[in-house]
């Protein structure tokens, strides 16, 4: 395998990575709940037999309006079914709009070269394209893979059987590289590493006063020059919200498009101060974190236990005693509180929240590819409002479906995370019918939550599992 690097979320973006980095998804892809019906769906993703598109190295820009549209196009008429009214659509940059990546080091023995690569579709017997310059990548990534590219070519320590390069950039010009051995790291390459570290502090775009961290990586040993994560800041409405993103750990990868769904969702919840949100896949608090203003409370459920770690520290960061998040899956949360909504759980408990006491009326949903389980669909079924994230519209087409009858699509968005791929990342607002309003009591999630036993499905899947990853 060209990664053999840990993970800790199997999010999205680094199943669609793969279409941009060239090397192979690294989570699992459970399928989706087989009593859920998706008869006539509409499908936009790719023949899977079909021979996967090259990497995205160098983009045109002059074809990006064109991409855009055609997307565009492809969302609405999915949806014309559930969805009439404006559409509303958030362009990226048209170059250096990601701010992580991975690359395999290919050395070429025969020419004596050493240099980085990409493949088509992944895998290493895959088609190999040599990158030199990355537009996809963020200006201050570009800069960091040059200046490592440099080192480790001028170095027989540092290019000792080196086989990939991971990058991680933010905003606020901070940055952590990570390069992956088949061998043991000694002292030796311990200070071949810090001279490299120092002369990644000289790069353009790093922030005043920071230094990039570097971390080594071989089987069974991590060697840490800094710190196994970047703080990220993201103006949000006028406000900086500061986030710690961690190594391997689940962010979005166009950070401008992350800017623009903060803002969409936070617009779309305003005037829930009465009433609470729950968020399940939350992660590490990016969108609990953005909204605390909106509602009285925010509960995020998240199954890593990094996940869980960073988003503690960025509620203390931010500032919003108001946001609770411990470890559990949205599978594990749905199948509980749709037995008993009045269920409390332990880690929830340990920060003085009571189930008992939460008002939910909101939820928000971020589910990887394969999209909501069948539990999860029942329950976000008993709210007032659903705020649903995908970065699937096939899987998003299947959820809206089951959940037609109980709601409607209120406001749909499309964000190019992935510009120049097929893939597109969608947001929709919906809202519940009058009847489920006084069948669920003013639509608070806490009523009729309980499922029969007749009903009982098989225990479902989980989509995340601590350990397993997307970049």
């Amino acid at each position: 395998s060209p990664s053999s690097s840990p993970s800790s979320r199997p999010g999205c973006a680094f199943c669609l990575a793969a279409f941009e980095t060239g090397l192979p998804p690294r989570r699992r892809s459970p399928l989706l709940g087989s009593t859920r019906s998706r008869r006539g769906a509409r499908r936009l993703s790719t023949n899977m037999g079909a021979e996967p598109p090259p990497p995205i190295i160098l983009v045109d820009t002059t074809k990006y309006e064109s991409q855009l549209a055609a997307k565009v196009e492809r969302v609405k008429a999915q949806f014309r079914d559930h969805f009439s009214g404006e559409l509303e659509v958030f362009s990226s940059k048209k170059k250096h709009y990601r701010m992580r990546t991975e690359f395999r080091i290919w050395k070429d023995y025969d020419k004596e070269e050493i240099y980085y690569v990409m493949f088509q579709g992944g895998g290493k017997d895959s088609a190999r394209f040599r990158v030199d310059k990355f537009d996809v990548g963020s200006e201050l990534l570009n800069g960091l893979m040059q200046k490592t590219m440099e080192r480790i070519r001028g170095s027989e320590v540092l290019s000792k059987k080196v086989f990939q390069a991971n990058f991680h950039t933010t905003l606020s010009g901070q940055a952590m590289v990570s390069i992956l051995y088949h061998r043991k790291l000694d002292d030796e390459w311990k200070a071949e590493a810090e001279k490299l570290r120092e002369a990644l502090a000289t790069v353009e775009g790093v922030e005043a006063g920071h230094v990039p961290s570097l971390i080594g990586r071989s089987r069974k040993q991590k060697v840490f020059l800094g710190n196994d994560h970047v703080i990220e800041t993201m103006p949000v409405n006028g406000k900086q919200l500061k986030y710690k993103q961690l190594e391997y750990g689940f962010t979005q990868p166009n950070a401008g498009m992350c800017i623009h769904m903060l803002e969409w969702a936070r617009k779309h919840t305003e005037g829930h101060t009465d009433s609470d949100l729950l968020e399940l896949y939350c992660g590490n608090g990016n969108f609990s974190i953005a909204l605390a203003d909106n509602f009285r409370r925010c509960v995020g459920t998240e199954i890593s236990k990094t996940s869980v770690a960073a988003a503690h520290f960025n509620i203390e960061a931010n500032k919003t005693s108001n946001v609770f998040v411990a470890r559990c899956s949205s599978e594990e949360f749905s199948k509980a509180w749709l037995r008993d909504y009045k269920k409390d759980f332990k880690r929830f408990q340990q920060q003085g929240l009571t189930m008992a006491d939460c008002d939910f009326r909101t939820v928000l949903v971020d589910p990887p590819r394969a999209g909501l389980d069948d539990d999860t669909v029942s329950l976000v079924s008993k709210f007032d409002t659903i705020v649903y994230i995908s970065c699937n519209p096939d899987t998003l087409f299947a959820n809206v479906e089951a959940l037609a009858t109980t709601h409607e699509v209120k406001e749909f968005a499309l964000f190019d995370q992935f510009p120049y791929s097929h893939h597109v990342e969608c947001g929709v607002i919906l809202k519940a019918r009058e009847t489920t309003k006084k069948e669920n009591g003013h639509g608070n999630g806490t009523a009729t939550a309980e499922a029969s036993d007749g009903d009982e499905k098989p225990p479902a899947k989980k989509l995340k599992t601590e350990g397993e990853e997307d970049a």
